[in-house]
């Protein structure tokens, strides 16, 4: 659960904003001034903030002067400064975003869901692997003994759905209906086309490896070897 820090003087303002983002599922600090505000930062474990600019005892930008010595924490500012120079100079500090008072409750909800999802380290990519080949799920890129092999999408679909269920054999109707999504009618020669391509890149890039194989009056599926799926 995602920890949002709420900076701001106002208490009806930062209850308000308190409950909103509550309501979403976060938990939510809040201070009621500069020197809490900066206090609870150094403690660490926030994973955003919400800051008021005009505050008791350390006024805003100076907040995010100092945090941006020690820390990347994503910085929404919610300010009734509503000067070009004044959102210039923030975001020249280091402040992520910044929305003007009055300031409408959902607006900042995706404002803030949309600075935690960027600030957010991206996911391990999924590789399938089999042999001396790769599938890059996410970046849908194919490496086979060690080059990368050009697919079209329809031939990485059908390389794909091997991968993805490496025990099954799969007939021509069964490939169809998974790529094209319709009624196979047995339109042979479309899927004799693709799957004869895309063994002849598979069989080009690695000459002394077979990656598919044809069983006889059922259809196709993987060579029979252990798949891994890191």
């Amino acid at each position: 659960m995602e920890k949002i820090l709420v900076i701001e003087d106002n208490k009806d303002v930062n209850q308000m904003v308190k409950e909103t983002l509550e309501s979403e599922g976060y938990l939510v600090v809040s201070a009621f001034d500069g020197i809490q505000g900066m206090n609870l930062l150094k403690q660490g474990g926030i994973d955003l903030l919400v800051l008021d600019l005009m505050l008791p005892y350390k006024n805003g930008d100076e907040i995010v002067k100092e945090l941006r010595e020690f820390s990347n924490l994503p910085i929404l500012v919610v300010s009734a400064k509503d000067m070009v120079l004044t959102k210039i100079d923030l975001i020249k500090l280091g402040a992520d975003d910044y929305m003007t008072k009055p300031f409408n409750l959902a607006e900042l909800t995706v404002r803030v869901q949309a600075l935690l999802r960027r600030s957010q380290p991206s996911k391990k990519e999924r590789i399938l692997a089999y042999k001396d080949l790769e599938i890059h799920i996410q970046q849908k890129k194919v490496i086979v003994n060690g080059k990368e092999v050009e697919l079209t999408a329809k031939e990485y679909q059908i390389l794909e759905l091997f991968l993805t269920n490496p025990k099954k054999v799969f007939s021509k109707a069964n490939i169809y209906e998974s790529l094209w999504g319709e009624e196979y009618l047995g339109d042979d020669n479309t899927i004799k086309a693709h799957l004869s391509n895309l063994r002849s890149k598979l069989k080009k890039a690695n000459p002394d490896c077979d990656y598919i194989e044809t069983v006889w009056g059922f259809g196709y599926r993987l060579m029979k070897e252990e798949l891994s799926d890191n």
